[in-house]
């Protein structure tokens, strides 16, 4: 081990070693079926992966794209008309399967004021990644946007410099990687269109001898500054970092608090401000390790390196790790509802995407109890 990164790693997890820890109560809802609505259900040779979700502004409308196998073909699509009661098969263009890994679906902010709705995958046959437009609630054809070997799709974007444009960010391999094995860096591009065409990838994060990877961008509640979340492969301490100039430069990353270690972080502000983040739990020593969680807590919390409220566990995986990259949707009941892929139940069944419903009003009441 280089002494770069011994010093690395030491000033990342001394705070872990040194100082106390605080364990967050969990409210668990994962027994109650009457709040769980499956999407599609996995059989023995059928495997639901990595799904996403997006509302879409009639506060009811949700669009649910995912993968069959895992970081597989795209494909599978469905709609709720009813804000996640029910879900109804979206028909996709067949060349949607030459699509693979982790589809993605955003609603988009365009410069005159509209929105576009477009699901990303991370490669298509020419190695680049590839996006989907729905129009008139139908989806059109996977084209590449000419972003090279991200893998991955954009795993987040945000509206930055007042609207007019969009930050995009995913990871990658190092380009010309020769020395780590499965590296992975952190890359940015910007849209000024609305997400049709999008700038060349640049390198966000690339810090030797740790794995970023799976990015989600947050904006803080005065909306000076994103508070970016990162998943991290090989020491599983979940990361972050900040920036002042709307992505433009970010500080040096730090770890999160405990209780929101984990994969592949999503993000959504309640109504009275408090942030609530879903993700499969990496903790090495949380009770609830490999589960769908949610931590509830504030911006402050995160930045401030304070554990937050409490934590939810939204549902039991039976297959250990394989769970936890989702969508997540705020009704305008204040119903949050959390999407996901996991073995649902013991058996021969492979992977379904399963969707729950818990509001802060009931889980805060939960919590005191």
């Amino acid at each position: 081990m280089t002494l770069s990164k011994i010093l690395l790693l030491t000033g990342l997890f001394m705070p872990f070693i040194s100082g106390s820890r605080s364990v967050l109560p969990v409210v668990d809802l994962s027994a109650d079926s009457t709040r769980q609505v499956v999407v599609a259900q996995g059989t023995p040779d059928i495997y639901n992966g990595q799904p996403t979700t997006v509302l879409l502004p009639d506060g009811k409308t949700i669009h649910c794209v995912w993968t069959y196998g895992h970081g597989g073909k795209c494909g599978p699509a469905k709609r709720s008309d009813d804000g996640g009661l029910t879900w109804v098969p979206q028909p996709v263009p067949e060349n949607w399967s030459a699509a693979v890994n982790c589809p993605a679906v955003y609603l988009l902010p365009r410069p005159d004021g509209g929105q576009n709705v477009i699901a990303f995958a991370g490669s298509g046959p020419d190695h680049q990644m590839q996006q989907a437009i729905l129009k008139n609630n139908t989806w059109g054809p996977m084209k590449s946007n000419g972003l090279d070997l991200t893998g991955m799709p954009f795993c987040t974007i945000i509206p930055i410099d007042g609207g007019k444009r969009l930050l995009g960010m995913t990871n990658q391999r190092r380009p010309g990687e020769k020395v780590e094995k499965k590296s992975c860096i952190l890359v940015q591009s910007i849209s000024e269109d609305g997400g049709l065409t999008w700038s060349p990838l640049q390198t966000t994060l690339d810090t030797m001898g740790l794995k970023p990877c799976e990015p989600e961008i947050i904006r803080s509640p005065n909306g000076k500054q994103l508070l970016c979340l990162i998943r991290e492969n090989d020491y599983k301490i979940s990361l972050y970092m900040l920036s002042d100039d709307e992505g433009r430069t970010w500080s040096t990353i730090k770890p999160l608090p405990e209780g929101l270690w984990g994969d592949r972080h999503k993000a959504k502000y309640s109504p009275d401000g408090r942030l609530v983040v879903v993700f499969r739990d990496t903790g090495k020593k949380s009770a609830t390790k490999d589960h769908y969680m949610a931590w509830v807590g504030t911006y402050e919390d995160i930045i401030q390196g304070k554990p937050g409220q409490y934590r939810i566990k939204l549902l039991h995986s039976y297959k250990t790790w394989d769970c936890g990259y989702s969508g997540l949707e705020l009704l305008p009941d204040q119903t949050f509802v959390a999407t996901t892929y996991i073995k649902y139940r013991s058996g021969e069944n492979k992977n379904s995407i399963v969707s729950t419903r818990f509001s802060l009003s009931e889980t805060d009441r939960l919590a005191r109890q």
